[in-house]
């Protein structure tokens, strides 16, 4: 049996867009140690079928146990849309039953309903999580008076990880998935940002939006659900180190990672390279 001096809170991601749910979770809760990986040899997740991100992302998460995570969120919503409820329903019971993942699509439609006013709420997503309706599903379940329309971006997710975020054909991209957006209702006053990786893009996404039309980036969200959390599960609490270390892993390594990583968590760092 193998133990750690170090039990983490691990974060698991197809690429770098969970960075920037890492960011504010550290910004709020510092003193626990962190573990992050990135699967960016094999990002995007998004077109891909739902059994292979499942098996990516189970893999992700074994490797986060075996560096000492107690907890794991998947902070990536294709990941969660397609694999979360397996891994806590069939995988955790037989192999890990003491350890929890989480993920942070029903966090964040829990939330939705003190952003919307008209009840029309639009999702920008990947192939994959759109597919999955899970925000649907999950904020219906909710919220059976919200109308959601979803909208896939198959293309926004390759230029971010290209870390060609300042040209022209982003913007072009960004425009025609917010076209078909509104072409579903005119009335949406809320945009879920339904990929870790837009959160990176948030400002320019706003500079295309009507000024009324609110959107919701899902990093301050999980930081105030994983403190609730934490404190609703002491169990799991006091397992995590308080520490304050934090490692980051990648499957990938080149100089478009580095520059990445310090664009998505706000400033440079010591990325390990890992295999999965």
């Amino acid at each position: 049996m193998i133990v750690f001096d170090v039990m983490s809170i691990g974060f698991f991601d197809s690429g770098l867009g969970g960075l920037t749910v890492l960011k504010e979770v550290v910004k709020t809760l510092p003193q626990y140690s962190y573990i992050y990986l990135g699967d960016n040899a094999r990002t995007p997740y998004g077109s891909r079928s739902q059994e292979i991100i499942y098996q990516f992302t189970l893999q992700g998460v074994k490797k986060l146990f075996e560096k000492g995570a107690e907890l794991v969120i998947l902070a990536c919503n294709t990941s969660s849309s397609a694999s979360l409820r397996k891994i806590q329903q069939e995988f955790l019971p037989r192999n890990f039953p003491s350890k929890r993942v989480l993920g942070i699509i029903i966090p964040t439609a829990e939330e939705i309903d003190r952003f919307s006013q008209t009840k029309e709420v639009g999702i920008l997503a990947t192939e994959a999580t759109v597919n999955s309706l899970a925000y649907q599903k999950e904020i219906n379940k909710l919220y059976p008076d919200i109308n959601v329309y979803q909208q896939a971006c198959p293309l926004l997710v390759p230029i971010i990880e290209s870390g060609e975020i300042d040209e022209e054909n982003l913007n072009l991209a960004i425009q025609k998935y917010l076209n078909k957006l509104f072409a579903k209702s005119r009335k949406i006053d809320t945009i879920i940002l339904g990929c870790t990786h837009y959160a990176i893009i948030e400002e320019k996404i706003k500079s295309l939006l009507p000024a009324d039309v609110k959107i919701v980036s899902q990093g301050p969200i999980i930081a105030e659900k994983l403190k609730n959390y934490l404190i609703r599960h002491p169990e799991i609490e006091e397992k995590i180190s308080k520490t304050g270390k934090r490692l980051f892993f990648s499957t990938e390594d080149s100089e478009r990672i580095r520059l990445l990583t310090s664009l998505f968590y706000g400033e440079p760092l010591k990325i390990e390279v890992i295999k999965i």
